[in-house]
């Protein structure tokens, strides 16, 4: 089957991460699913424009986001730019069908307060190995801004402690390295203690849950969301936003936008300037405090009410 074709391509040729993977594929199976009810048939190589204008009107009846039903779109997109490719079809369903309009949602970061009242608090976390493990697992993705697939996916061999340094696998399995704190390195490093004591792991995952498994996705934004709706009332609470925090921290504090994409694993600068926007508040902060030409301005409305 041409599905089975298109995965393998993606994962061969593409190289995308398996994470990737699982959300193209689960992605294609809904129009499969889809289409099998409205032609009892699987081959979605047949299918043209009514049928992907009925799959849009079908997910919008299922109260999905703009941006999950334009994701879905895209990979629709892929797989028959893919056939195009292998010249299994001559033309995609897919030409001339537009994107949903969506309105991104602004993400706001903590703020640094924020994030000491979470890590600095007697109370947030169990005196426990899975309450210093939750502690380790947010400062991780704090202090490195790695995503959560990333942070799923790190082995204890990842760790370089002679280095000070932390291995990476980035999207489409691009590796870099993330400087670590001497801090963080002796906490990860008691972790891997009481990890080992608690377990007697055979498993190199970094990361364990309380029955000595991989962590998934879910597990992962759980933990986050709980222990973050305790220090923020921001709407979103996801791993992301500490994503976001880390980086709109760095920027806020003087690091180079270029450095902070590297660390990101960002391919282009375009990625990472969307944290920018906390960034420029500080700057016009520090601007309306320090400017010259801004006091000048103060001194003189203060005298004018004054006199």
């Amino acid at each position: 089957m041409s599905l089975s074709k298109f995965l393998q391509y993606l994962e061969f040729e593409k190289n995308y991460s398996l994470h990737t993977i699982k959300s193209y594929e689960k992605d294609l199976t809904d129009f499969v699913n889809y289409y099998f009810q409205e032609t009892e048939s699987e081959e979605i190589e047949k299918a043209d424009k009514a049928h992907i204008r009925g799959f849009l009107i079908f997910l919008s009846k299922s109260s999905l986001s703009e941006r999950t039903i334009n994701r879905k779109l895209s990979s629709l997109r892929a797989y028959y730019k893919f056939l195009l490719k292998i010249g299994e079809i001559k033309t995609s369903p897919l030409a001339g069908i537009k994107s949903l309009k969506h309105y991104k949602e602004v993400q706001l970061p903590l703020s640094e307060e924020e994030t000491k009242i979470l890590f600095e608090s007697k109370n947030i976390f169990k005196y426990d190995f899975l309450g210093f493990r939750d502690k380790l697992m947010l400062d991780l993705l704090y202090q490195t801004g790695m995503r959560r697939a990333e942070l799923i996916s790190l082995k204890v061999e990842d760790v370089d402690f002679s280095q000070k340094s932390l291995k990476v696998l980035g999207k489409r399995n691009k590796e870099r390295i993330i400087p670590l704190s001497d801090k963080l390195l002796s906490e990860i490093q008691s972790y891997m203690d009481s990890r080992e004591r608690e377990y007697n792991a055979q498993t190199d995952v970094l990361f364990l849950t309380a029955k000595g498994k991989a962590f998934s996705d879910k597990l992962v934004y759980n933990l986050v969301n709980s222990y973050l709706s305790l220090v923020s009332t921001k709407h979103k609470k996801s791993p992301h936003i500490l994503r976001h925090s880390f980086a709109t921290h760095m920027l806020n504090r003087g690091a180079d936008l270029n450095t902070v994409k590297e660390l990101l694993g960002h391919s282009s600068l375009a990625s990472t300037q969307v944290y920018t926007h906390g960034s420029i508040d500080e700057l016009k902060k520090v601007f309306n405090q320090a400017h010259p030409r801004e006091q000048k301005q103060k001194n003189y409305d203060n005298q004018s009410s004054d006199s």
